[in-house]
């Protein structure tokens, strides 16, 4: 039997929906800006304003950022950055959370301390610093990855989800003759493609928008990440260097051209791994 809903729930109902939309637009309109924007002309780009659609519509932004070559080795960077945090720290972190998920691990409460407490405390920026400098890490990419690939948040979300599975299954593969390595490839990491592809997802992310470690870490220009390159880009130092002059009408539409390059990889990505996102989060964060 369907049950009426009365008139205040249909209005509460009719104004969610209204405040989400408009949150919506909110936050889909820089994104549209800036795409208007690479597709505007400079001299339209230059002019500011609300952009809804592009004026004088042209492609040349987006030919002037492609023949810049240190685009593409941004992009490169970005790509080895994001491509070896993401499968490390899928790895280490499930390993560690696999471990602390066991009640019977020796130190267990010790190991779970640290964690949190490490969650909640860090060495800071100059102690990273130098410890980054004194293994001679400093302008080299794997000083990115290596302080991204284990987060303590990520372990307690991973290891909650590990601790919400039956402890049958590992009992029944034990008996069977599986050792604990098969146990955990062959049987819990697939079963756990919810919980990884959630934590691949925020690792790429983060590493794919890391600003202030390749600000603090990388020196030289072939060590840019995109983030980078695009504060360069914003400065006004790339587009002079591709245009042989200042250039200064078209930073705005070039910035946007930039952004939107920028931000492709992760816009392909996601709907892959959107069906996983919620899944993954509430498994995971639901038991403790």
């Amino acid at each position: 039997m369907k049950v009426k809903k009365g008139a205040g729930e249909r209005v509460f109902e009719a104004a969610n929906a209204l405040l989400l939309v408009i949150i919506s637009l909110v936050m889909l309109y820089p994104f549209w800006h800036e795409l208007c924007l690479s597709f505007s002309s400079s001299t339209e780009a230059t002019r500011g304003g609300v952009f809804l659609l592009p004026r004088q519509f042209t492609v040349e932004a987006y030919q002037l950022v492609m023949k810049n070559a240190f685009i593409w080795t941004s992009y490169a960077n970005s790509i080895y950055c994001a491509f070896f945090t993401t499968a490390l720290g899928i790895l280490l972190t499930s390993m560690l959370a696999y471990g602390l998920s066991k009640k019977s691990l020796a130190g267990n409460k010790f190991l779970s301390f640290a964690v949190v407490f490490c969650m909640i405390f860090n060495g800071g920026l100059i102690p990273t610093y130098l410890t980054v400098k004194e293994l001679n890490l400093i302008d080299n990419l794997w000083a990115l990855i290596l302080m991204a690939i284990v987060t303590p948040y990520n372990t307690i979300i991973v290891k909650n989800f590990f601790g919400a599975m039956p402890s049958e299954l590992e009992e029944a593969a034990f008996i069977d003759g599986a050792g604990p390595l098969r146990i955990f490839f062959q049987i819990i990491m697939p079963l756990s493609k919810a919980v990884l592809a959630t934590v691949g997802l925020w690792l790429a992310v983060a590493s794919w928008n890391n600003f202030m470690g390749p600000l603090i870490y990388m020196n030289s220009r072939e060590n840019f990440t995109l983030p980078l390159y695009i504060r360069q880009v914003i400065d006004g130092q790339m587009i002079a260097r591709a245009t042989g002059e200042g250039a200064q009408s078209a930073v705005e539409s070039v910035i946007g051209a930039t952004i939107i390059i920028s931000i492709a990889p992760i816009l392909c990505v996601y709907p892959f791994l959107q069906k996983y996102f919620v899944k993954g989060v509430m498994i995971g964060s639901v038991k403790g």
